[in-house]
């Protein structure tokens, strides 16, 4: 909820960065309010492209959730380089909102998704082999545009096709990665880290299930509804998003937060699906004291600041 009282002198002024439907922020994001208010923050939401924000006016600026950039990428990365006091840093959110730079993640020795790259323009068969595979955009969020094909089924060779096209006609990038099963039965793992006292720290970790049924039929809002619970990170996906992080341009030590989403591979070690840097989901209703953990970490960011 947007706070509109002026701070006074000395209260820190914090911006958490939302889009204009989640403008009293995403349920999950409010539950910072409390701690930071208790650390004598001052935080209002703000809309990132509202022309009446100050973005001079606070002390730091917090992306959370602007779900709504995937269209407007351009303008939403113009916008990043004018703010002040942005976290994560605007160049970090030019590298991140591209799914491409899993290219140079696995360029760099991490362990990814096979991805196959279509240019607008790039004419683009179905492999000639059978299996399922995922087509969605470069740039996106929420699941938006994104669909799931049996290419042992002609019908859906045919809807696999027609969506790579209409991404490409639309100018965007398309991406086209073998559907790995272990996500119906393991699901997905999401490890959020937060700066702590000496760095990016592991926070908490939760289970995504299965969220890909079939072709892209579209989403009905901003994101397609999410099964979450919580869960406990093993030492070899923690091992991998340290090395996933330790791979960022520029460095993690500059982060608040991080999220690395891991799904077992086909020989069950896991594989990097996508490094979330930009507006991540941080489930802080998920693990007791991530909240306060977040509130500290942006303390933290604070006092570098200062």
């Amino acid at each position: 909820m947007t706070n509109h009282h002026q701070p006074t002198r000395g209260e820190p002024r914090v911006a958490l960065i939302t889009c204009t439907e989640l403008a009293d922020l995403d349920p999950d994001d409010r539950l910072l309010l409390a701690p930071l208010a208790a650390r004598g923050i001052v935080a209002e939401a703000a809309v990132w492209d509202d022309p009446a924000v100050d973005w001079s006016g606070y002390h730091l600026a917090v992306l959370r959730s602007p779900w709504d950039y995937a269209l407007r990428r351009d303008e939403f990365i113009a916008w990043a380089a004018t703010v002040p006091a942005l976290v994560n840093p605007a160049d970090v959110v030019r590298w991140n909102t591209d799914k491409r730079y899993l290219a140079e993640l696995s360029a760099a020795g991490i362990p990814t998704v096979p991805t196959g790259w279509v240019a607008p323009g790039e004419s683009w068969q179905a492999p000639a082999e059978t299996g399922e595979y995922v087509i969605k955009p470069a740039v996106s969020a929420g699941s938006q545009d994104t669909g799931r094909y049996d290419l042992a089924d002609p019908e859906h060779r045919e809807l696999a096709a027609a969506h790579v096209r209409r991404l490409s006609d639309a100018g965007r990038v398309t991406m086209v990665q073998p559907y790995l099963s272990a996500v119906d039965t393991a699901g997905e793992t999401a490890l959020l880290f937060l700066t702590g006292p000496d760095g990016l720290a592991f926070s908490h970790a939760i289970r995504k299930g299965p969220m890909l049924t079939g072709p892209d039929l579209g989403v009905d809002g901003l994101y397609k509804p999410e099964e979450i619970t919580s869960r406990a990170a093993r030492p070899d996906e923690l091992t991998v998003a340290e090395k996933t992080l330790a791979a960022v341009p520029g460095g993690a030590q500059r982060l608040l937060y991080a999220r690395v989403d891991l799904i077992p591979g086909p020989d069950g070690s896991p594989v990097l699906v996508e490094l979330e840097l930009t507006e991540p989901s941080l489930f802080l209703a998920h693990a007791e004291g991530a909240a306060d953990r977040l509130a500290e970490a942006i303390v933290t960011h604070l006092a570098r600041r200062a």
